[in-house]
């Protein structure tokens, strides 16, 4: 593939519209990725209640990167199997399932970086 286009700033910027359409897009239309981005506000309101480290806060950063990212790959995955296959296909069910299990654990991890970091600060509050 010979891609000999010059350089466009305008181009460039043009990306990022389509990149942030793609999250509008997500926020408005899937339940789950509403229940991440809600999560992931109150963790950053939290982060600046408790004031975490930033070691803590790389790791907040990290982890709901990981969420949301996998969160998009499984919405462009079921919109594309969908579009290629629109009636119940096993095989392109359990293709979803797998992507749906991805954004589990990539929500579980997140979960336990969470509390990890917050249960001992809340903790010392309630106990002091």
């Amino acid at each position: 593939m010979n891609n000999s286009a010059k350089f466009s700033l305008k181009q460039r910027l043009k990306s990022f519209k389509y990149a942030f359409n793609g999250i509008k897009s997500l926020i408005q239309n899937e339940h789950n990725a509403r229940i991440h981005f809600i999560a992931l506000f109150c963790v950053v309101v939290l982060g600046f209640v408790f004031q975490i480290s930033i070691i803590e806060w790389l790791a907040i950063v990290i982890v709901s990167g990981i969420v949301i990212l996998s969160e998009l790959f499984n919405t462009a995955m079921e919109r594309l199997a969908d579009f290629i296959e629109p009636k119940h296909n096993i095989k392109i069910g359990l293709i979803k399932d797998y992507c749906a299990g991805a954004v589990l654990i990539a929500a579980i991890v997140a979960v336990v970086v969470g509390c990890i970091i917050f249960i001992p600060k809340i903790l010392d509050v309630l106990y002091q």
